[in-house]
């Protein structure tokens, strides 16, 4: 397996472009998702837990009541990859708006 390669500031930024609604915070991406329920963050907690099992990349997630802060970083490259760009759109499209 090798190990995944760490992305250039210009290629965060384009990623970026395709991810409005995250944002840099220096070695990671994040997200933060308001939702209407508890009940309804959880759900979204289990639905980015499947996809990040099945990639065998994890973000971090910080859970307070309604609100969820996705953050994710190749911890093993010291920064951000396309992992994380894939499971930033990942939880984009399972998180919505």
């Amino acid at each position: 397996m090798t190990m995944a390669e760490l992305l250039s500031d210009a290629e965060v930024t384009e990623a970026l472009t395709e991810l409005p609604r995250w944002r840099r915070d220096g070695a990671m991406l994040v997200r933060t998702v308001d939702l209407p329920t508890f009940p309804d963050a959880i759900t979204v907690v289990d639905r980015v837990a499947e996809v990040a099992e099945a990639r065998n990349h994890h973000p971090d997630i910080d859970i307070r009541w309604r609100t969820l802060t996705f953050r994710c970083s190749t911890h093993s490259a010291g920064g951000i990859t396309d992992l994380d760009v894939a499971l930033a759109r990942e939880i984009e499209r399972l998180a919505g708006s």
